[in-house]
């Protein structure tokens, strides 16, 4: 068989992705596409003939991404998968095994074990030690997100409030899981940021001032919807102290870090006295034309304040003097799995377990998350859960376990999970996958894999899914254990692996 050029690849999967993204779309988008592609070629070719009639050549603009980099056209532009072709051939296995058996090769020690699975009829294709259990490192983080999206709901949103304190000239800021707080004023065109101290600083001011109160004012913080360890015991020390995590607790600047853009090293050690004292100086800064000054001291509220009301009357419950919601739970599932954001999935997984009336622990998160995911036809049986974000090396998951979750997202079945499907990171252009799929051997995925990485010292992990090049969309889960530690030709494995079924029509 003659090797097809590099480009040919290329050029193939972008003409199944224009072939695909334009199906059911009006009879005149052919002709747009093609009138688009005509000047695209036409510019071109009109440098080339003339020019000497053009003067002095303009910087050129930065060019398009080619076309084998965009995502995937069957994704829709609201979100989510468009209506499938269930008519598309389905892989042979024999085909599929054929492919992946030589890539998913480790580099060192260690082994891989996979699944691949038809989207539709959840046929496996490919099977190598599918069931057995593994650590799974972030790839926890698509069971976290399962167990938030059912128990909270895609729409809902966390609230950051103030309440009336205990005694006359306190309040109390009461933590109810927003961990992506910001420090100024809120954005709702933000996820990390969409609710503001700034913001909730002025509306309290403005609610104080209201009421008439004036001279010096003492901020409490309430974080009592957590219990238990604010540490896992379960994870390592050193993933501590160089970031991975921090103590927990239901409200946190920049999803407890200093600085957002810092992703490494130290963390706020007290996230919620870290929140408080932040507040503390913008009520300073908001209230000083009203008269109002703050203690320079916060601590924290001797007894959990119970939910507040509008108004002081409702059974000498504290009033609510102001409030900011965060993003949607379904914005910050995104965002967690693109980041792989081990702080966030921690949080999420805790307030799933107080929906869910469980203790806001580690405990009940995982008791949480095994319960959902059990609610939603994945077999938990055999299944370990230590923590929910994948840091502990305790977590015991089965590949075939991550390719039924990624199916019941991709499935539309629970119209709940499909609001994680703009979480998964794109091949070579966002999130974890962002700086992969440049190599000859992996390129052809690029834009076309979507998938949730996993990284420990001797853990790598890659779930997510695939339509393939006759249109039969795919899922698959590849986990390795016991790799060598830095070894690169084991995340090119993955990687690998995943392209071809991208470029599997295995028939």
């Amino acid at each position: 068989m003659t090797k097809p050029t590099a480009a040919e690849p290329w050029l193939d999967r972008a003409r199944h992705s224009l072939r695909v993204g334009v199906t059911g779309l009006r009879r005149s988008w052919p002709s747009v596409v093609l009138t688009a592609l005509l000047v695209v070629l036409a510019v071109p070719a009109a440098l080339l003939v003339a020019p000497g009639f053009l003067g002095p050549e303009p910087p050129a603009p930065a060019p398009p991404a080619p076309a084998w980099h965009q995502p995937p056209a069957t994704l829709s532009p609201e979100q989510g998968l468009a209506p499938l072709d269930d008519s598309a051939a389905v892989p042979l296995a024999a085909s599929v095994t054929a492919q992946l058996e030589p890539l998913l090769k480790t580099d060192g020690g260690g082994t891989f074990t996979g699944l691949v699975q038809d989207a539709l009829t959840g046929q496996v294709l490919f099977d190598r030690g599918g069931s057995e259990n593994r650590v799974p490192a972030s790839n926890m983080k698509l069971l976290t997100a399962v167990a938030a999206l059912r128990s909270l709901g895609p729409g809902h949103r966390f609230t950051t409030e103030v309440v009336a304190g205990p005694a006359a000239g306190q309040v109390v800021l009461v933590g109810g899981g927003d961990v992506l707080l910001g420090p100024g004023e809120s954005n709702g065109d933000l996820v990390m940021g969409h609710a503001g101290l700034a913001t909730l600083a002025a509306r309290t001011v403005e609610a104080l001032s209201a009421a008439g109160t004036a001279g010096e004012i003492k901020v409490l913080v309430d974080d009592s919807v957590f219990t238990g360890p604010a540490l896992n015991p379960a994870w390592e020390s050193g993933d501590v102290a160089a970031g991975e995590v921090a103590p927990l607790y239901p409200l946190a600047l920049n999803s407890a870090r200093f600085d957002p853009a810092v992703t490494t090293g130290p963390r706020p050690q007290d996230s919620a006295i870290t929140v408080a004292e932040e507040f503390a100086a913008r009520l300073r800064t908001a209230g000083a034309a009203a008269g109002l000054t703050v203690a320079a001291a916060v601590e924290r509220s001797p007894q959990p304040a119970p939910a507040g009301e509008p108004a002081e009357d409702a059974g000498g419950e504290p009033a609510v003097l102001a409030g900011v919601q965060s993003a949607t739970v379904a914005e910050q599932v995104d965002h967690m799995l693109q980041e792989s954001d081990n702080y966030l999935a921690e949080v999420l997984g805790r307030m799933a377990a107080v929906a869910a009336g469980q203790p806001g622990s580690n405990d009940g998160a995982t008791a949480a998350v095994r319960a959902q995911l059990a609610d939603a036809g994945i077999p938990v049986d055999a299944m370990k859960l230590v923590d929910v974000c994948g840091l502990a090396m305790g977590n015991q998951v089965s590949a075939r376990q991550f390719a039924e979750v990624v199916r019941a997202i991709t499935s539309g079945t629970d119209s709940r999970l499909r609001a994680a499907l703009d979480g998964f990171p794109v091949a070579g252009l966002t999130g974890t996958l962002d700086t992969r799929y440049g190599d000859d051997s992996t390129a052809r995925g690029a834009g076309l894999v979507r998938a949730k990485t996993g990284t420990l010292n001797s853990v790598l992990a890659l779930s997510g899914y695939v339509v393939d090049a006759d249109g039969r969309l795919l899922v698959f889960s590849f986990i390795g254990n016991g790799l060598t530690p830095g070894a690169a030709g084991n995340r090119m494995a993955l990687d690998r692996a995943a392209t071809a079924l991208a470029a599997c029509g295995c028939r």
